[in-house]
Order: structure tokens, then C-alpha cells, then sequence
């Protein structure tokens, strides 16, 4: 093993160390904090690199969008229609009898 390969897997143990300490130390609360704060650092970077590429790749956005409005139309097409189907289901044919009912006068 080279010394790098021993630093990096010596630094990888502390910072595993250091989460496992700040995790039993933080409250329940503080710790929803943490995730929602990743959450929210998570997004603004996903909104960056969605934006750079956009602007890097306008047509490529553009087929996408349109794909998904297809995409989306279609669904919302084949709903309504299985809305509208009808029951399947299993009938049979019932004669009609003339029956010996009286009639009233």
C-alpha cells in the first residue's frame, strides 16, 4: 500500500468517526435539520447543473420538454378512455314469459 492509499483510508475512517459522534451528540431535531439542509443544498446544485446544461444544450431541453408533454398527454388520453370502456363482465340472454296474471278491471 502506498502512503496515499494509507492517508485517504485513515482520513475516511475519521470522517466516518466524526458522523457517528455528531449523530449520537445532535438531537432528533438538529438532525431533521441536517437532512433538510442536504436536501435543500442537493437541489440548488441540481438546479446549477440543469441550468448550465440548458443553456450549453437548448434543443436537447427543448426535445425533452416536448417529449414529456407527450408523454403526459398520452397518459392523460388513455385514462379517460378506460374511464369510458365498459365493465367487462359475463351476461346472458332472459326470455320473457307470458305469465297468468290476472287482469285488473
Amino acid at each position: 500500500m502506498s502512503k496515499l492509499d494509507d492517508i485517504t483510508d485513515r482520513a475516511s475512517k475519521l470522517a466516518g468517526q466524526l458522523g457517528d459522534g455528531l449523530k449520537g451528540a445532535l438531537p432528533d431535531n438538529a438532525m431533521k435539520w441536517i437532512e433538510t439542509g442536504a436536501a435543500l443544498g442537493a437541489m440548488r446544485t441540481g438546479t446549477r447543473v440543469a441550468t448550465r446544461f440548458v443553456k450549453r444544450n437548448p434543443a436537447v431541453a427543448v426535445a425533452a420538454v416536448a417529449g414529456a408533454g407527450l408523454i403526459w398527454f398520452a397518459a392523460r388520453r388513455h385514462a379517460r378512455q378506460q374511464a369510458q370502456a365498459p365493465i367487462e363482465g359475463q351476461s346472458r340472454k332472459i326470455e320473457a314469459k307470458r305469465g297468468t296474471a290476472r287482469r285488473s278491471r
